[in-house]
């Protein structure tokens, strides 16, 4: 969702999410290169209200300097499947809002919605598309503390996209990736290709879930993960069996050191813990190096790692 262009900045994208009580910041170059770099992630305390923390940092870090970008939170906006409608390119928009009007919890007349095209070539089936919508007053919610602030945003994103981009560094060539990562606000399972996205899922299980667990308890969370993760393979080879899944990528979780042998030993691929090293350089964070850093960072550093387009 494209807000507006502006003068030519510093390279990269600057990835900045404002919570309760803290702002995320990271800056990523990741623009022709086979390995991104990191050049910034990192929590800031918030004072005040979010305009006065974003002027602060707009003052400490230059964000004016940065094309910057923000992700929506899970519970702002809807991500629907739907057919690809059969009209001009001059009317797929309108045409998307008639098709979605009864799918949406919301009047879609009074809603953004923009739209992501999914591969359908040798799948033989009808093009399919995500439409993704959310209220007006989410997107003017979510943009009016950085125009308050004199803080360039220029793109809202969303999870989904976000972790595309870091999958598909993990991908090979002709197969397919499955990306399961946790956070505070639960688990989000991706299915990607080529660096597109093809599904998604969301786990009811946050992160902090583990680490306050009984070995018992765990035990309950690992096979609840396992059961959504039998569903959502058997359903993706469904509708894209001419892809081949190569293996499931996992972000460690706290307390949960075990759950990737679980998880191998009851599905039939391949699981690895993700190690952000392997696929980006951060010689100047180190702390990045830490699993818990890593779950935390992983979806700010993806929105970053975006085409620069034109200045």
């Amino acid at each position: 969702m494209r807000l507006f262009t502006t003068r030519r900045r510093r390279p990269g994208w600057l990835c900045i999410n404002v919570h309760p009580g803290r702002v995320d910041v990271s800056h990523v170059l990741a623009r022709g290169r086979a390995r991104p770099e990191v050049l910034l992630c990192d929590s800031y305390r918030k004072e005040s209200d979010d305009r006065a923390t974003l002027v602060r940092l707009r003052r400490e870090l230059q964000l004016d300097r940065y094309r910057c970008t923000t992700l929506l939170r899970p519970g702002d906006y809807q991500v629907l499947q739907v057919e690809a409608p059969n009209v001009p390119a001059a009317e797929a928009k309108s045409a998307l809002r008639w098709r979605i009007k009864d799918m949406v919890d919301f009047p879609v007349e009074a809603a953004v919605v923009d739209a992501l095209s999914i591969p359908t070539e040798g799948a033989g089936r009808n093009p399919q598309m995500f439409a993704v919508a959310a209220k007006n007053d989410v997107i003017t919610a979510t943009v009016k503390p950085f125009h308050d602030a004199d803080v360039p945003l220029e793109v809202i994103d969303i999870p989904e996209l976000a972790q595309r981009n870091v999958a598909h560094f993990y991908e090979q060539e002709g197969r397919g990736l499955a990306f399961l990562a946790f956070d505070e606000g639960g688990g989000l399972l991706t299915f990607t290709g080529g660096g597109e996205l093809y599904q998604y899922r969301r786990i009811d299980v946050a992160i902090g879930s583990f680490g306050s667990a009984s070995a018992e308890q765990r035990q309950g969370l690992y096979d609840r993960i396992v059961l959504e993760l039998q569903r959502s393979l058997d359903n993706f080879d469904r509708q894209f069996n001419h892809i081949a899944v190569a293996k499931l990528v996992v972000t460690p979780v706290p307390g949960g050191e075990d759950m990737r042998e679980h998880l191998a030993s009851n599905l039939d691929l391949p699981v690895a813990w993700l190690e952000l090293s392997e696929i980006m350089d951060f010689p100047q964070i180190p702390e990045l190096r830490e699993p818990g850093r890593q779950a935390q960072c992983l979806r700010m550093i993806g929105a970053a790692m975006r085409e620069e387009g034109p200045a």
